[in-house]
């Protein structure tokens, strides 16, 4: 009887001393705003730093955030750059004593091809939330879709449209002249025929945004690989697709 009352008031002190604690985690895309909703969201794991014990996960969602807040108007010291509605996830962690955890992030989470992995480490204190903007991990590059030619197509010996969607890591539309300018990105098209470069192809933004075209030459027959990049020598974003395709005789 008497280890029974020792091992229930042991656990009811362990119950009775873990304190909730908020922790308020974003993901930006570099050079651009948040990652929310409109883009899939992003998967956020956070862990015990010393044991891989998983404390939280979940989803970010919510609207990419102000523009004019987050790209036009100066950083200042303690301003956030996050309202009410720019995404995040809270997570809430019971924890008796001060715990170093690594917040991960996952994202875009629905886009494999662009998706990358960021993450850090903190410690969290019993009752001390972060809220606010929060922990905000930066997320570099582009999202790249080939869109033309399509997988596996078998295409007769022709010149046909190369295009690809190119955006934000956050979905922000890159247009000519616009905030993301497509005149001051980098987008080629490497042509791979039987495993052998033939050509390089450029890809500019013309009727319509975000989406980046050229004409390829695929007047000889051949197994075809097309690796689409973007890069931004400014920021250093960088994007890339593959597609792979048949030219018949």
């Amino acid at each position: 009887m008497k280890n029974y009352l020792f091992i229930f008031t042991l656990l009811f002190a362990t119950v009775a001393y873990a304190q909730p604690t908020t922790l308020v985690v974003r993901a930006k895309a570099k050079d651009a705003k948040f990652i929310g909703s409109s883009i899939g969201g992003a998967k956020v794991i956070i862990r015990d730093a010393l044991t891989g014990e998983i404390l939280s996960q979940g989803t970010i969602g919510g609207s990419t955030g102000n523009t004019t807040l987050i790209m036009n108007e100066p950083h200042e010291r303690y301003k956030s750059i996050a309202d009410d509605q720019t995404a995040k996830f809270e997570a809430v962690v019971n924890i008796e004593e001060p715990r170093l955890v690594t917040v991960e992030v996952l994202a875009p989470v629905n886009q494999p091809q662009a998706r990358v992995v960021a993450s850090t480490q903190l410690w969290i204190i019993p009752g001390k939330d972060i809220r606010g903007d929060g922990i905000v991990l930066e997320i570099p590059g582009f999202i790249v879709d080939v869109l033309s030619p399509q997988t596996h197509e078998f295409i007769k010996p022709s010149t046909v449209r190369l295009k690809a969607n190119v955006v934000m890591m956050c979905g922000c539309t890159i247009s000519n002249g616009g905030l993301w300018d497509a005149e001051k990105i980098e987008v080629q098209g490497i042509v791979k025929r039987d495993g052998e470069q033939v050509q390089t192809v450029p890809l500019k933004v013309y009727e319509k945004v975000n989406t980046f075209e050229a004409d390829l030459d695929l007047s000889q027959p051949g197994i075809y690989e097309v690796i689409i990049y973007a890069y931004d020598s400014r920021t250093g974003n960088t994007g890339v697709d593959k597609v792979n395709f048949v030219v018949n005789p």
